[in-house]
């Protein structure tokens, strides 16, 4: 199967073991709206990218470390989307989780999912040491210091480190689909950690482009939100040109960081149309 065959099928069966007659209803179907229809999977799809370049020897390793990472996006995303963040009504050109099942059921769908996500990482047998490398990856990546939790709650200090900020909001997932990637191959995972951590923050630059130009329609999400809101971001502190030339800068220090593996040329190419693919559809044309 494709890489994007291969996540889908893999979340379905996560999501699976949570279906069943001692489980709420609306719980379930709360979880499966955060989780479907897919958005990008740009995070599982790194992870995979980077296994594969590794010489991966155990695609359901990979298969099941990009599920959870997606699963640990999804929770994410239903959080971020809630009143008391971003109080935002549609997420990937849908009913957001709370605007559709309430704003209880959308805390709680996003809490099963975060467990769902360590979950799915026991429920198969492979080496200790793999394993052992796969939790401590994601479990930093969530949590205190610089996982997404930690990303989050910058939100609420008066003064903030934008660069901080993005490793630790965005980054921090980034990171560890790269780390992971590696350690589902069996490689040493902390050359991958800079890799991560760089197409993180391009990646969190280029979203604070898509909000402050794109449209709805194109993103799938409301826009003007960092403006409203008072959101620390890349084109209220660089302004548009400014954040274009960092997005630029961070993508050729990805592509420099990718570390020696004969899967190089494929990894440069997927960075290079993962960048292309977020610049907001005005500005790509200015650009051109």
């Amino acid at each position: 199967m494709d890489a994007v065959s291969r996540i889908e099928a893999a979340l379905s069966s996560a999501l699976q073991r949570a279906d069943g007659p001692p489980c709420p209803p609306k719980l379930l179907a709360a979880m499966n709206h955060a989780v479907f229809p897919r958005g990008a999977r740009v995070r599982p799809r790194l992870c995979l990218a980077v296994a594969a370049a590794c010489g991966e020897d155990n695609p359901i390793v990979a298969e099941t470390a990009a599920a959870s990472i997606e699963l640990l996006h999804c929770a994410s995303l239903v959080h971020d989307d809630l009143p008391c963040f971003d109080d935002a009504d549609t997420r990937r050109g849908m009913p957001s989780v709370h605007r559709a099942f309430g704003e209880p059921l959308a805390v709680l769908a996003g809490d099963a999912l975060i467990v769902l996500a360590f979950e799915n990482f026991v429920r198969l047998s492979f080496t200790p040491q793999r394993m052992s490398a796969l939790l401590s990856v994601v479990a930093r990546a969530v949590g205190a210091p610089s996982g997404i939790v930690a990303g989050q709650a910058w939100e609420c200090e008066e003064a903030v480190d934008l660069a901080h900020y993005h490793r630790a909001k965005t980054g921090s997932l980034f990171a560890a689909a790269t780390c992971s990637g590696a350690a589902a191959a069996g490689v040493d995972a902390s050359e991958w950690r800079e890799l991560g951590e760089v197409l993180g923050e391009a990646y969190q630059v280029a979203d604070d482009l898509r909000d402050a130009a794109a449209d709805a329609d194109e993103i799938g999400k409301p826009t003007g939100r960092d403006f409203v809101l008072g959101r620390p971001s890349a084109t209220r502190a660089l302004g548009i040109e400014g954040a274009m030339s960092r997005l630029e800068a961070l993508v050729a220090r990805a592509n420099q960081a990718i570390p020696p593996c004969r899967g190089a040329a494929d990894l440069r190419a997927l960075i290079m149309l993962e960048a292309k693919r977020l610049v907001p559809k005005s500005l790509a044309r200015h650009a051109a």
